[in-house]
This record gives structure tokens, sequence and C-alpha cells, in this order.
């Protein structure tokens, strides 16, 4: 097992990207609560997956947004400190909508912590096919400084073994 990886990855996003769904659907188990309601993740939970090749501890956040009270607030900071110790991020975001002005603000955050993370093209499924080059064109110019990006549909399973393969490159060796 000389090649064997272990670390943690983050999970941040938006509110109602599917952070929590696409957690579950790597995890092959329901270990979070999946609602169309915001804020449903209130802490950072974990989730451990383990293969033949490694082992990926996952921590599901908070959706990050602009904070109207003091909960709001909380739930911000902790889905922000999320990102320190971790061996890479995954930005969630809703690639069925351009992207927006928070997806900016999370983008920005990221870089000026020096974090390396890995956008997610979640909810893929949704997107026109005659649109799927547009919007990934527009992401990516968002987010030219991501180290991959990686389509996927937390909902239908489609593309989440990829993305497994995809974190594997960035975990180091280790038990």
């Amino acid at each position: 097992m000389t090649n064997y990886k272990s670390g943690f990855v983050t999970l941040l996003g938006r509110p109602n990207v599917g952070k929590s769904t696409l957690i579950n659907k790597l995890i092959g188990e329901k270990i979070t609560i999946t609602s169309p309601v915001a804020q449903t993740t209130r802490n950072k939970l974990k989730g451990i997956l383990t293969t033949n090749i490694g082992q990926i501890i996952f921590v599901d956040t908070p959706g990050v947004h602009k904070p109207h009270h003091l909960l709001g607030e909380i739930l911000v900071k902790n889905a922000k400190s999320s990102i320190n110790g971790v061996d890479i991020v995954l930005l969630i975001v809703d690639s069925s909508v351009k992207p927006g002005r928070g997806d900016e603000y999370l983008k920005d955050f990221l870089v000026e912590n020096n974090t390396e993370f890995i956008v997610v093209l979640n909810k893929w499924d949704l997107v026109n096919k005659e649109f799927k080059n547009l919007r990934l064109d527009q992401y990516k110019k968002v987010f030219r400084t991501s180290k991959s990006f990686q389509t996927v549909s937390a909902t239908e399973g489609d593309g989440c073994s990829e993305l497994i393969d995809v974190i594997y490159n960035f975990l180091p060796k280790g038990p």
C-alpha cells in the first residue's frame, strides 16, 4: 500500500448548490440532511470514503451567503473556517445558472487564503445540451485559478466517480 492516499476535503459553496446531496452520493450513504430550504446544514459535518487506493474525509459546510442575522453570521464563519488544514476544497456551484457575484466572492476568498480548489459544476444534468460549452466557458472565465473543473449531477450520480479520481490526485500519500 505504498501508493495509498488520504486527506481532508471541504465542500464549500453558496446555499442550495447541492453540497449535502453530493457528499451523500460520493460516500454512498445518506449521512447529511438534504432540503430545498436554505441553511439546513448548520455544522461542519464529516463523512469518510474508504476505497482500495485511499481514504477521503469530506467536510460538509453550511452555504456561504450574505448574512442578515447572527445565526447567518455564525454559519458563514463556520463554513469559511473549514478551509483551514484541508488538502483541497471542492467549490460547488449550481451550473444550471450563470456564475454570479456570490461565486466570485467565494473564489476571491479562496484565492486570498492561498487555498487550492476544484470547481465542481453540480446540477450539470439541468443544463441544456446546446449551452453546456458556453456554461463551462463562463465558469472557467470566473474561476481561472482553479486546479480543475468537474461536471457532476449529485442527484443522478453522473461524474461522481470521475470526481473521486480527481480528488485523489490532490491528496498526499499516507495511511
